[in-house]
This record gives C-alpha cells, structure tokens and sequence, in this order.
C-alpha cells in the first residue's frame, strides 16, 4: 500500500534539512558566542564590540527611512550594474560560441578585467563617471567576465550528440536554444549568477567607500570610521551579509521558478 510519506520516520524528506538548519543555527550561535566573549576580552569599544550591541545598533538603524533610502539606493544601482552584465556577458558568449574571431578579440578585454584590482578601476571611473553611478558601473565591470566566462563554458560543453539530434530532427535555431543549448547552459548560468551577484554587491559597496555618493552605504561605512562609531561599523557591515544572503536565497528561488515555467512550456 502507498500513500504519502511519514513525516515522523526519520528518513522523511523534511528531517535532513530540519537537521541541516539546527546545525546551521548552533554554529551560527556558537560564533555569535565566541564573538561576544572576544569583545570582553578586549575590553575596548573603539576597537570590537559584542553582537547583542551591533544587533541593538542595526535595529535602532532599521527603524530610520535614511537606512533604508540608503540600502535601496545602493541595491538598486549594483542589481542595474549586474543585469546589464547579465545581458551582455550572455549575448557575447552567445557570438563567441559561433565566431572564434570574436572570442580571441574579447579574450584579452576580459583577463585584464578579471586582473585589475576593484581599487584601480574605481579611481579610473571616477575620471569619467560621477561617483552616483560608481556602483553601477563597477557592478558591471565584475560581473561581466564572470557570466561571460561561465556561458560560454556551459556552451563549449554542450553535448554534441544531442545537437546531432536536434539536426537531425531539422529543429530551428530557437527550437535548439530552447530544448538543447537552455538545459545544458543552464547550471553555468545559475553558478554565474550567484558568484557574480556576491561579487558585484561587495565590489559596488567598496566603490561607493571610495566615491562617497550621497546617500549609500558606503557613505555612511565611511562616515562610521571616520567618526571611530564602532557599533554602527559593525551594523552597517551585518546589514550588507543579510542583503547579500537574502539576494542569493531570492535569486536561487527565481531561477528555479524560471527553469520550472520553461521546461512547462509546449
């Protein structure tokens, strides 16, 4: 007899991953612990405070329409830097894949940007972009030899014998994209979009501690060290690891509502 399973037996699909969240929250509160008795240690606010007083600090900081204006502003402008990224790193693996003269003229254009340090290229956009859009252009620069690199690896390592096939079956150029080259490319793209995502979001917050746009949470990263306000140091920085997590966990979640709805389609 079938029927649905137990979720009381220990092999029941949701005891592993409640497990892996209980040993996820222990570590977390065993760093959370460590934390706090390093802050005693030192004994010197100027220099490390405990989490009970940046968690204090981050929700005195929440309840404020500058914390968030500032959080918005900085996301948007680094989530505009990616997707551009996104859309032309996917177009260029695209014409590299077909034409080998297109791929050696980009092959020198993206190992110099994957070279150059964040700094550098900061103080070199500055000379021509205003520090506004900083963020949003060295979101670019990060991102796009990362999901450049990643599709046209997916690409390159398309099965051949299923494009045989679709040959065969005298498949259109769309058909083959989107039975074919979509599947296959697919885990690069999501590796892509999740490194470049981390990357993109801490290089634009760095420039914006370089280029202090107003409004931004580099601005006011800068403003925490500059006036030695240690607890809202640590604030600002906790705030920017809960973004960058709860932007992986959406992303990761989009992507498979998008994988769902195109394999669905007829």
């Amino acid at each position: 007899m079938t029927g649905r399973p137990d979720s009381r037996r220990p092999d029941a699909p949701g005891r592993p991953r409640l497990a892996t969240w209980g040993i996820r929250a222990l570590a977390v509160c065993a760093w959370l612990v460590a934390w706090q008795l390093l802050a005693w240690a030192v004994g010197a606010r100027i220099v490390l405070v405990g989490p009970l007083e940046v968690l204090a600090r981050l929700g005195a900081l929440a309840l404020t329409g500058e914390f968030w204006a500032s959080v918005g502003v900085s996301l948007g402008r680094v989530l505009a830097g990616l997707l551009a990224a996104v859309a032309l790193g996917t177009l260029l693996a695209a014409l590299s894949s077909r034409i080998s003269a297109v791929r050696e003229l980009l092959a020198p254009a993206m190992g110099a940007i994957k070279a150059v340090p964040v700094a550098s290229f900061v103080i070199l956009v500055l000379l021509w972009v205003s520090s506004r859009w900083l963020s949003l252009v060295i979101a670019f620069l990060m991102a796009l030899p990362i999901v450049y690199t990643n599709v046209l690896e997916g690409i390159r390592q398309t099965d051949p014998q299923l494009l045989e096939m679709a040959r065969v079956f005298g498949l259109r150029t769309w058909d083959r994209v989107r039975l074919v080259y979509a599947s296959q490319v697919l885990p690069y793209f999501r590796a892509a979009f999740s490194l470049a995502l981390g990357m993109s979001w801490k290089a634009g917050i760095a420039a914006e501690v370089i280029g202090l746009p107003d409004l931004t949470v580099g601005e006011h990263l800068y403003d925490a060290k500059v006036y030695l306000d240690t607890p809202s140091l640590f604030a600002w920085t906790v705030a920017i690891v809960v973004v960058s997590v709860c932007l992986e966990a959406l992303v990761g979640r989009a992507l498979d509502w998008a994988e769902t709805r195109w394999e669905a389609r007829p």
